[in-house]
């Protein structure tokens, strides 16, 4: 594997919660144990969608962000409850807590998964396998709740170990070892490569990390643009990415995706003021005001399209937002159209100078971007 002389080798630990929020409501609900549980949008429902399903429900193929009525026709038995956001905060928090007795280089990807860089470990444990175990067992014996965990010296390579032996796994990916487990590694296991990428790659013939290692740098670019040259690193197994407490918050906003399907104006417009509030909190929050307005909209056939709107000066108001995405909403074609998501999106910030928020601060998937 590629590696500068005279760098220390960073020790990188990716932690993935299993099926977390269905397991939160196993451990809290003793009837949904052992049982299929879908946690999403019920079925009878227009549009729902599956936000997570246990282990029990996934041997029969249910899996995240399929319909809800696809899952049921899937696993006709399974339980299916609503999202209990809160509650799931509430135990990421504590989760956090947890990472934090070990080092402060915590890198939040969503309520359930994390990175954390243990180079120098708070209790000079040294091994960053015992403290991928240590951790685990504190997640297991205070919150009765399991997570999967990826070791190696590099974020790529220890977010795909942490995938390998779930649920309640612990893999390690040496350095030795690292170039050979991406040359075996199928392309649509790459953390970054999405399925059309992935189609595109198969089409290409390119079907494992070996295959992409074969092409120059140049010819990686060609074909796939900037992540090109990305995706030329990390066949080599080079992935300098730090772990980062602190990021730029370069937009902030809220999205909702609805139990059922909207289909009127006025549905659609009491929707974007509740988002718009929601929006509003966390600007004032960040002491941020935005001067360009995203409005996201998802049809109930998946299709996706943005609007946006920008001004002079910056405002965080939550009547401003909520009537700037109504506008833009008014300028869309929605005749004879289902909505399955909205979303408002501030960005180009007023004052210019950009806030950074800390690991305890970051938000969920669910919250979307900040």
């Amino acid at each position: 594997m590629a590696q500068e002389h005279g760098k220390q080798q960073r020790k990188i630990i990716h932690i993935d919660m299993d099926a977390f929020y269905a397991s939160v409501e196993q451990r809290d609900f003793p009837e949904y144990r052992g049982k299929p549980l879908v946690v999403g949008g019920l079925p009878e429902g227009r549009g729902g969608v599956v936000a997570t399903a246990s282990y029990e429900a996934r041997k029969f193929g249910v899996r995240s962000a399929m319909p809800s009525k696809q899952a049921l026709k899937l696993c006709p038995h399974a339980l299916f409850v609503r999202p209990r956001f809160a509650a799931y905060k509430e135990v990421s928090q504590k989760i956090r807590e947890i990472f934090s007795r070990y080092t402060d280089l915590i890198e939040p990807l969503s309520l359930d998964e994390a990175y954390l860089d243990v180079t120098a470990d708070k209790l000079n444990i040294g091994s960053a396998i015992e403290v991928a175990h240590q951790i685990k067992q504190a997640i297991k014996d205070e919150l009765q709740l399991t997570a999967s965990a990826g070791v190696s010296v590099n974020k790529f390579v220890a977010k795909i170990a942490s995938d390998l032996k779930k649920p309640d796994g612990l893999t390690f990916i040496g350095p030795s070892s690292i170039e050979k487990f991406i040359e075996n590694l199928p392309v649509d296991k790459f953390y970054g490569v999405g399925k059309v990428t992935a189609d595109k790659m198969k089409k290409q013939g390119l079907f494992t990390g070996a295959d992409l290692k074969a092409l120059s740098k140049e010819d990686m670019v060609s074909r796939f643009g900037k992540a090109g040259g990305f995706y030329f690193d990390i066949v080599r197994g080079v992935d300098d990415r730090p772990v980062q407490p602190h990021r730029e918050t370069k937009s902030v906003g809220a999205e909702d995706t609805f139990p059922y399907d909207l289909t009127t104006a006025e549905e659609m417009y009491a929707e974007l003021e509740k988002i718009a509030k929601t929006v509003n909190e966390r600007l004032l929050r960040y002491q941020l005001k935005g001067r360009t307005v995203t409005l996201k909209i998802k049809y109930s056939d998946f299709k996706q399209i943005t609007r946006s709107q920008s001004f002079t000066e910056g405002d965080n108001d939550a009547n401003f937002i909520a009537d700037t995405a109504k506008r833009l909403l008014d300028a869309t074609d929605l005749e004879n159209s289902s909505v399955r998501l909205l979303g408002i999106t501030l960005s180009n910030f007023y004052p210019p100078e950009i806030r950074t928020k800390t690991s305890s601060e970051q938000l969920d998937l669910f919250d979307q971007q900040i």
